[in-house]
Parts: C-alpha cells; sequence; structure tokens
C-alpha cells in the first residue's frame, strides 16, 4: 500500500499524486505546497514522513476573535507586537523544530518562533498589525501543529522555576575544585621552601572555601535533619549532617592548633556530589507534568447565543468561565459540554466516556440534562445552562477531598529505614570506641571519635540512591512508562494487588470488532448495507462502515435516520433497517434472536431478519499472557463504568479467580479503592481518562495509560 509523503500514513481511500509524490489527503498536500514554495523542502530531508495528518476545523477557533479573550493568551502585549506560548502535541522529532522555528519564512509578520522540545511548546513572537492570533493558531494547523489551547492558559500563571538547587551546586563545584588544587601539596608531600611558606595560607583558604558549602550548599540536609530529630524519625539526613558537621569542625581544629590540612576535600567533595545525584534525579522527570486538572480539559471559551432588539440569534464568544445558569450555547460537533445544561436543540449523541468510562454513546432528546465532560458526536446543540462550570458534576468529580491528600509525607523510602538503624549503630559504636580509648589512651579519644562519624557517613547510600533511581526513571521513560518520582519505584515493589478500569485500558481505543451471524447478505445486500451506514453519523454506523466499506457505494432513494433507535434505506424496492432491536422488529416477518451480550445491530431487508452484527471491544495485543503472568504474584480486579454485557466473554480470558464488577461510576471506584486499603492491600490501580482519577490518587500507585505517547492528556 502507498505511503504518504508528507505523514508517512497508508493511503486508504485513494492516493492523490502530485509532483510524482502520493499523499493520504488533501491537508497533506497542501501543508506540502506550503514548505514547498516557501524554499522549506529541507524539512523532508531531515526525516522519512515528518509530519502530521491536518485536520482543520476553523470555527473551532472563532473564539480568538474576542479581544478579551485572546489577550489572557499573550504573554507581551506592546504595540504591534505580541508574543504567545503553545503547547503543540505533535512536535515529536528534529524535523518538527526545524519547520517551527522556520515560521518566519511561511509568514513575514511572525519575528521568530522557538521550540521548547522537552516540554512540547513554541513561543512565537508576531506582528499583530496584518497578522491576528486566530490567523497564527489557523496556520499552524494547516501545517499539522494544532496547539492544544484550553482553560488553564487563560488562567495567571503561577509556575516558577527554583534554582536554588542549581546554586548551591555550583558553590560546592566552584569550592571543591579550588580545595582539591591547593591540597596538592599536602598530598605530594613536597618540602620545597615556598610550599612550606604558603602551606598555612593555603589551609586558611580551604577553610574560607568551605564555610559556604557547609552553611549555604548543605543546608538543606541539616534543616531536614533537624525537622526529622524534631518528628523523631531518623532520616537518612541525620548521619550525612552529622558527617558534614564533624568533617568541618575536625578539620577546622586540625587547621588552628596546627595539626594537619583536615578534610575540607573530602568535605566539599561529599556535599558536590550529593548535590549532584540530587540534580541528576531531578532534571531525570523535570519536564513531565503530573500536575493537571480538569482546566487542563475545559475548552477556553464557548459560543454563546443572544437574541438582538429583532429577535434575531448572534453568535459570541465568551470564557466559559463567565457562562452563569439560564445562558444558552452552541455546542458543535466533536465539542466538550463544559457546563451541566438541559438540551433545548439538535440531536445530542453524547459521549461519556470520558468522565464515566461507559463506552457507548448516549442518546439525549430535548429536555434532556446533558452532564458537563460528554462530547457531542452528531451534529450541533443548543442548550440552557443550569449551573456555572464551578458548580457542574465535572468540577465537583475533580473536587473530591482525595485531591487534596497529600500522601508524599506518609511514605518513608528505603534509605530512610536504613539509615535508622544506621544512625543508632554508628552512633553506638562511636561511643563505645571514644569509652574505650578515654580509659586506655585518652589522647587517641577524639581521633578515633571523629574518625568513625567522618568513614562512617553514609554517603554510599546517599550518592547511590539519587543515582539509581534517576536512572531506572530513564530507563522506564525509554521503554514508554513515565513515573511522577522515585519514591513510586519503591511503593511499586510493595503493590499485592492490581485494580484494572476496562474501557480504553484494557481495550484499545484503535479497532473495534464484529462478528456477524445471520443469513448471508447478497452483493445488492451488502452495497446497500454500506451505503446506508456511510450516510450515519452514529458512531457505531462510522464503526461498522469502517468494516464494510469495500463493498460498492451507492446513491440511496431514500434514507431515513431515528436517533437512538436506527437507520433505514433504499435502493429502488428494496429497503433495509439497521439498528437496534425495537427498531428493527416493530416491522420483522421473523423472530429474532435477541443477543444477551455486547452491542448489538440488527438487519432487515423487506422486513425479513436477515442477521446481526455485534460489536466487541478490541482487547489489547498480550492482554491474556500479561493477565495470566501477574495472577501469579497478585490479586488482579477489573472495574468498569459498562454494563455486564462483556462479562461472559471477560470470564473466558482473564485468569480464573480475577474478580470483575460492571456498572462503576467514579465515586464507587474510588470507594472500591480505599476499602481495598482498609484491607491492608497495597493497591496499584490502571486506568484512563479522568473517571478512574479518584480512584488513581487514591490507589497506592495509579498507572493511567495513554494512547499517544506525544501528550499527556486525554485527547479532546
Amino acid at each position: 500500500m502507498t505511503s504518504c509523503f508528507h505523514c508517512g500514513d497508508d493511503c486508504v481511500d485513494a492516493s492523490i499524486q502530485y509532483q510524482e509524490k502520493s499523499f493520504c489527503c488533501y491537508g497533506c498536500k497542501t501543508v506540502f505546497d506550503i514548505l514547498n514554495d516557501n524554499d522549506l523542502s529541507y524539512y523532508y530531508d531531515l526525516e522519512h514522513s515528518p509530519g502530521s495528518s491536518p485536520t482543520v476545523n476553523q470555527e473551532k477557533f472563532n473564539f480568538l476573535e474576542n479581544i478579551e479573550i485572546a489577550n489572557k493568551l499573550l504573554e507581551f502585549n506592546e504595540g504591534n507586537t505580541q508574543i504567545v506560548s503553545f503547547l503543540i502535541p505533535s512536535i515529536h522529532c528534529s524535523s518538527c523544530i526545524w519547520v517551527l522555528e522556520n515560521l518566519n519564512k511561511l509568514r513575514s509578520e511572525i519575528i521568530t518562533s522557538q521550540v521548547n522540545f522537552p516540554e512540547k511548546k513554541v513561543r512565537i513572537t508576531f506582528n499583530s498589525e496584518t497578522f491576528a492570533l486566530k490567523e497564527l493558531v489557523l496556520l499552524l494547523s494547516r501545517i499539522g501543529y494544532e496547539p492544544h489551547i484550553s482553560l488553564e492558559d487563560a488562567l495567571p500563571k503561577t509556575k516558577t522555576h527554583n534554582n536554588a538547587l542549581i546554586y548551591k551546586l555550583g558553590v560546592a563545584g566552584f569550592a571543591f575544585g579550588n580545595v582539591m588544587f591547593l591540597s596538592f601539596p599536602e598530598y605530594f608531600e613536597d618540602t620545597e621552601f615556598w610550599l612550606e611558606q604558603f602551606k598555612p595560607l593555603f589551609r586558611w583558604l580551604m577553610f574560607a572555601f568551605s564555610i559556604p558549602v557547609v552553611f549555604y550548599s548543605a543546608q538543606d540536609y541539616f534543616i531536614s535533619a533537624y525537622k526529622g530529630l524534631r518528628s523523631k524519625l531518623l532520616n537518612i539526613d541525620v548521619p550525612i549532617a552529622i558527617g558534614v558537621a564533624v568533617l568541618f569542625i575536625r578539620s577546622t581544629i586540625d587547621i588552628v592548633f596546627n595539626l594537619g590540612s583536615g578534610f575540607f576535600d573530602s568535605l566539599t567533595g561529599l556535599v558536590f556530589f550529593l548535590l549532584l545525584g540530587k540534580f541528576f534525579q531531578k532534571k531525570t522527570y523535570s519536564y513531565l507534568s503530573f500536575e493537571r486538572d480538569y482546566k487542563s480539559y475545559f475548552p477556553l471559551a464557548v459560543t454563546q447565543l443572544l437574541r438582538n432588539n429583532n429577535n434575531d440569534t448572534i453568535e459570541t464568544q465568551v470564557e466559559v468561565s463567565k457562562i452563569s445558569k439560564g445562558d444558552r450555547i452552541l455546542i458543535r460537533n466533536h465539542e466538550l459540554i463544559p457546563v451541566d445544561a438541559i438540551l433545548i436543540k439538535g440531536k445530542a449523541l453524547i459521549d461519556y466516556s470520558f468522565v464515566t468510562g461507559e463506552a457507548e454513546p448516549v442518546v439525549k432528546r430535548s429536555g434532556d440534562t446533558l452532564f458537563a465532560g460528554g462530547k457531542q458526536k452528531d451534529g450541533n446543540l443548543e442548550i440552557e445552562v443550569l449551573k456555572s462550570m464551578s458548580q457542574s458534576y465535572l468540577t465537583q468529580l475533580w473536587g473530591n477531598a482525595i485531591f487534596k491528600k497529600d500522601d508524599t509525607s506518609l511514605f518513608q523510602n528505603i534509605t530512610n529505614k536504613i539509615s535508622k538503624r544506621f544512625t543508632i549503630a554508628v552512633l553506638s559504636i562511636a561511643v563505645l570506641a571514644t569509652s574505650f580509648w578515654l580509659i586506655f589512651e585518652p589522647s587517641k579519644a577524639f581521633n578515633v571519635f571523629t574518625a568513625v562519624l567522618i568513614v562512617a557517613c553514609p554517603c554510599a547510600i546517599a550518592l547511590a540512591s539519587p543515582f539509581t533511581l534517576g536512572n531506572l526513571l530513564r530507563i522506564f521513560g525509554y521503554h514508554k512508562l513515565y513515573l511522577k518520582n522515585a519514591t513510586v519505584i519503591e511503593k511499586m515493589a510493595k503493590i499485592d494487588t492490581i485494580v484494572f478500569d476496562k474501557t480504553g485500558t484494557l481495550t484499545s481505543n484503535n479497532k473495534s470488532i464484529f462478528h456477524y451471524e445471520g443469513v448471508s447478505l447478497t452483493s445488492e445486500e451488502k452495497e446497500l448495507l454500506t451505503s446506508a451506514l456511510r450516510v450515519s453519523n452514529h458512531p457505531l454506523s462510522r464503526a461498522l462502515y469502517e468494516e464494510l466499506k469495500v463493498n460498492n457505494i451507492k446513491t440511496l432513494d431514500d434514507f431515513e435516520e431515528v436517533i437512538g433507535e436506527g437507520i433505514s434505506g433504499r435502493i429502488l424496492e428494496n429497503r433495509m433497517k439497521i439498528g437496534a432491536y425495537n427498531f428493527v422488529s416493530k416491522s420483522a416477518n421473523t423472530v429474532l434472536d435477541r443477543k444477551q451480550e455486547g452491542t448489538t445491530v440488527y438487519i432487515s431487508t423487506n422486513d425479513n431478519y436477515r442477521g446481526s452484527y455485534t460489536f466487541q471491544n478490541n482487547y489489547r495485543e498480550g492482554l491474556i499472557e500479561l493477565m495470566g503472568t501477574l495472577k501469579k504474584d497478585y490479586t488482579l480486579i477489573v472495574l468498569s463504568g459498562d454494563n455486564e454485557g462483556e462479562r461472559r466473554y471477560l470470564e473466558g480470558i482473564l485468569p480464573t479467580g480475577t474478580k470483575i464488577h460492571f456498572n462503576q461510576k467514579p465515586e464507587d471506584k474510588l470507594q472500591f479503592i480505599k476499602k481495598l486499603q482498609d484491607e491492608n492491600q497495597v493497591v496499584m490501580m490502571v486506568g484512563d481518562g479522568l473517571n478512574d482519577a479518584g480512584a488513581l490518587k487514591q490507589s497506592n500507585v495509579g498507572l493511567a495509560i495513554s494512547e499517544n505517547t506525544n501528550v499527556f492528556f486525554t485527547c479532546l
């Protein structure tokens, strides 16, 4: 099969030939034209098929025409110069960086553009006199780099960069290098005249360099040790703080009384390498954002419907946070419903999988209540707001007390557990050894006491831990498993129970499976079935059409769709009904074999029942083998927001003894996890989407599945 020259996708329907190249759609061809016409064809030399297939909905960005809304996205706005930063989820390679940093060749109004690859952001400076923000966003979308703009982008930016660790590391590194340099004469024991003359100066310089290391670079270890002792906890920082303090005091005494050069080189080196380990661990996961809430998924603005003096409807773009009870708003196809509302007009087919986990879209009629977080799948809707965004079902779900819980202080890692016994042992040895020498040879007592504390400083543990755990984070990341911090690794080792969500976790979102049972369809019936499915926008119709579109397509003489029930189409004298059991069985001359499991689409031709397609989720490859392996060491549980239609199938593929619970709402999942923990089980929750957020947070370890490795949020 031919691959698209721009994005690399297979040209399924038809291949568009242009300049001896193949394109899967006119969007990719347009991007190629734009790049080629602006002398940017080098883009394709950087990597094979580097682009992404663009689909641009211009109405989606109408809210950027509202100056008040647009200004909230700007970082700088003075005169005709504006600066804006966008999150671009589709950034994935060097070619993306190159084309985004050469946007000025596409439009002269763009002054500069700079990409932050780890954060997948681009910062653009442009002339706003002849080039509006909406035009910039549409340009990015047309070349396959549509920005993700959410409510979070309009809120005041509170993110700050704490560079204290870098400064402390820099001071420790500078002091360590100089102290080592000044220590060379001591190492070589050279008796050269001038070295002997300047030896006291060198020693006092080493002392001077060590002061900022001890009182600035190492201050966090002393603070942590003090807090630990105050809380009656011997953490790993207690023996480190003792070791640093003893090194400094002993070295100072040595140079004051001219007993030697002390251990300033060891002191500064120890602190430097300890901080270096911290810095390495921090950098390993500093670019991953795990602090998202509903604002990351909500649209920035919605289309409000107003009436003028002539009673004509006017559309205006309003910030979603300013929508209040009683307002009427327009929800377009594939847009998220940001507030609880009543349906006034339109065919509502709402996908609540993001909130509830239920895979099948819900049909709503005029007068029905729509909850925030649902996604419209079938045309435009006019709705009337029942509650503002801050009072909606979705924000209440996110407002659960579990999201305010800080459990970082409740976990004691392995180094702190070791350090408790280690510190007691070291202090005991130091006291006993000192007591012994005080009796037999008092002149050695002080040296013995300080030597034990210096030599027994747990620098090996403190150094090995951040480098080891940081490297593990890197290895996990290479295999597409991204952990929030290093303590998660130790928590994972204690897991004894794993709870799985079903939809989007055990199942794949990429493709569904249909099984046909019934009378073999004639070629005419297959053509009629495919032609009717092609006209319908229902998700099941679209999915089934993707399976059957190899059949010939003909123009229908008649078509009718009954929302929530089914469709019917006619070619000449043949009429076919496709849909739910009640819809097809009303006029069927034969008794339908009603399926008890899964989602089923029934078919009749000229009121004669022909058969049915049973929809079944496509479970992930290797699921059976994975579950079989996990069952040996863990208790396995499946929680699903779906109905029990696939219970029998799941029981057949999952290991014996796996507990399966259906019809679980988000709050039910959270309480289920809490109950397991009350029974002293250590739980890992594996899920996806907001519907699992509470359970993921409640669990000892929460693991979220993402289909798209380029972006860590649910695609809306």
